[in-house]
């Protein structure tokens, strides 16, 4: 009698009511990020309000498109794993830069399709890449991307960057609240209510919010029904060679990030991400970045923020977030829709996000406890590339007086930090060694000591001399 093979978590499909519930989760996680990076760009423009309007609704459109791409894919497009697609932030300071010096929005958008293409070429490259991330280096990397988040739900706790009444208490009472409804929901919920805790603090948070005035629905009442976003939109793309060099820095930040993102949910999931999967999902990176740069939008990237809502909500279904990507869709046609969603007050979000941000943290120092660090210079590793993933979160403006090309590599703390783990783990655990030192016996394929690993253990190094 045959049996079916079961059905991986990450292939599984939830009912429709799940899938519902759990991608409007998703969706709502990551829509104040999604909506900064048109905002911040259009509004450094000094854009009209109708066109920001219109960035606005291309980038959810794209958006929901990207993550259909990722999640489901289509020949070798696509990781297939729950991935939330968002515009990146490390491509910020330098498309207001040539947004700003005369190229305007065409060039702009000429910078990003060039800057796709060269991801979609690179991403085989960077699949050959995966056998120097052993757990030593991705711990370190999921763990600075959690670090690096908790600034962004500190900032929403606050009211949200540039809000009049930033800081003030009732802004943070208003967090708080959220986080004890996720924290209550989640210990003491049934299974399900449990999964879509952070939805149900959101919509709770939201009801409370009302009567006490955080919210304004006035844009909603502003926006169009229906919004159709056009190719080139704002004029045929142009090429300048400043913009393409600024750009493809950008692209090789937002590859190394990503692919960190990658194997922090091919941990969280039990789908552990091979060089074949990591090129394909740079693939759909970079189609959707070209994308982007048709359809009057910016250069796409997996979204940390989602990362930890899929650890700590333990759904592990891709489905899920390909609901999610439908959602985005509907909301990138529906601009009224995508309104209401935007009235959704920062600090309701802040008390979602201490809890999602948090988790990722803490996966990283999950997959770090599988490292021995006795014996060997592992601590020195996480303590110095923690160190550089944390130095332009906590003091900005360190890097401000270094060129562009080295601000936009080093001001994102998650790529600054990724390099530092790769390279930090090749001097220790790759390069020869004199015979009889610490660092012998050390193999060149993934770092860990000749002796063999077992159940992914760095075992010490002067047991294998």
């Amino acid at each position: 009698m045959a049996t079916t093979a079961p059905v991986h978590p990450v292939d599984e499909v939830p009912p429709v009511r799940q899938l519902a519930a759990f991608g409007l989760q998703h969706v709502l996680a990551m829509y104040a990020g999604a909506v900064a990076v048109p905002l911040i760009v259009g509004g450094a423009m000094k854009l009209s309000p109708a066109d920001l309007a219109y960035l606005i609704t291309a980038d959810l459109l794209v958006c929901g498109i990207a993550t259909l791409i990722q999640c489901i894919g289509f020949w070798r497009f696509g990781v297939r794993l729950p991935i939330m697609q968002g515009c990146t932030f490390a491509a910020v300071s330098p498309m207001v830069l040539i947004g700003t010096t005369g190229g305007g929005l065409p060039a702009i958008y000429g910078s990003v399709i060039v800057a796709g293409l060269a991801i979609v070429l690179l991403a085989p490259v960077f699949g050959r890449l995966l056998r120097f991330f052993p757990p030593l280096v991705t711990g370190t990397v999921i763990l600075i991307i959690g670090i690096s988040l908790l600034p962004v739900a500190g900032n929403w706790v606050a009211g949200g960057v540039g809000s009049a009444d930033f800081g003030e208490p009732k802004n943070v009472a208003l967090a708080a609240f959220v986080l004890v409804v996720v924290l209550g929901v989640q210990r003491f919920a049934p299974a399900f209510l449990s999964r879509v805790a952070v939805l149900i603090g959101i919509v709770v948070g939201l009801a409370v919010a009302v009567p006490f005035g955080f919210t304004d629905f006035g844009g909603v009442g502003d926006a169009d029904w229906v919004g159709i976003s056009t190719p080139f939109h704002f004029g045929a793309p142009t090429f300048e060679a400043s913009a393409i060099i600024s750009m493809l820095v950008v692209a090789l930040v937002c590859m190394t990030e990503t692919t960190g993102d990658f194997i922090a949910v091919g941990e969280m999931t039990g789908r552990k991400v091979d060089p074949r999967s990591l090129s394909d999902g740079l693939r759909a990176d970079g189609l959707s970045t070209v994308l982007g740069g048709i359809f009057n939008t910016f250069p796409y990237t997996a979204y940390a923020q989602n990362v930890g809502l899929v650890g700590m909500t333990r759904v592990r279904s891709r489905w899920v977030v390909a609901a999610a990507g439908g959602i985005l869709v509907v909301l990138g046609l529906l601009p009224k829709l995508g309104a209401v969603v935007a009235a959704i007050p920062a600090p309701v979000l802040g008390g979602a996000g201490l809890v999602m941000f948090g988790t990722v943290a803490a996966s990283g120092l999950r997959t770090l406890a599988q490292v021995d660090f006795k014996g060997n210079n592992n601590l020195t590793v996480v303590a110095v590339s923690v160190a550089m993933g944390v130095l332009p979160v906590g003091v900005p403006t360190i890097y401000e007086k270094f060129p562009d090309w080295f601000q936009t590599v080093m001001n994102s703390g998650i790529s600054a930090g990724c390099l530092t783990a790769i390279a930090l783990n090749l001097l220790f655990n790759h390069l020869p060694t004199k015979a009889g030192s610490a660092d012998a016996g050390v193999t060149e394929a993934d770092g860990l000591p000749a002796g063999g690993v077992e159940e992914g253990v760095q075992k010490p190094r002067e047991e294998v001399v």
